[in-house]
Parts: structure tokens; C-alpha cells; sequence
């Protein structure tokens, strides 16, 4: 479930980079692409913050490395 949620967040920040990018080449206002990368960056703060309280209660962790 919770890489689910990864993958889904992770598109989510690429389609808002994209979009800044689009946003950038079109030669709109700013405010566009300014908004487009404000998303991005809270939704990797938000991500990290997931896997951080993830990794804290054991949900998610180091994989088994068995020599």
C-alpha cells in the first residue's frame, strides 16, 4: 500500500515539474510556473515526511542483505 502511495506522489511531482516547464516555455506569466514548482516542492517535503514517519513505525526498511 504505502508504495502505492510512493509511486503516486512521485508522479504527481513530475507532472507538476513538467508543467512548470511547460508553463516556462510557453512564456505565460510567472505565477504559473511559480505556483507549478511551490507544488512540487510541498509535495517532496510531503513525501519525505511520509517516509521518514513510515521508516519510524517499522512500516518500511533496509532490505534484508544476506551475504
Amino acid at each position: 500500500m504505502i508504495k502505492i502511495i510512493i509511486v503516486i506522489v512521485l508522479l504527481l511531482i513530475f507532472g507538476s515539474l513538467f508543467s512548470a516547464l511547460y508553463y516556462l516555455m510557453k512564456g505565460e506569466t510567472s505565477d504559473k510556473t511559480v505556483r507549478a514548482l511551490t507544488w512540487r516542492i510541498g509535495l517532496s517535503l510531503g513525501l519525505f515526511l511520509l517516509l521518514m514517519l513510515a521508516f519510524s513505525a517499522g512500516i518500511i526498511g533496509p532490505p534484508n542483505a544476506q551475504p
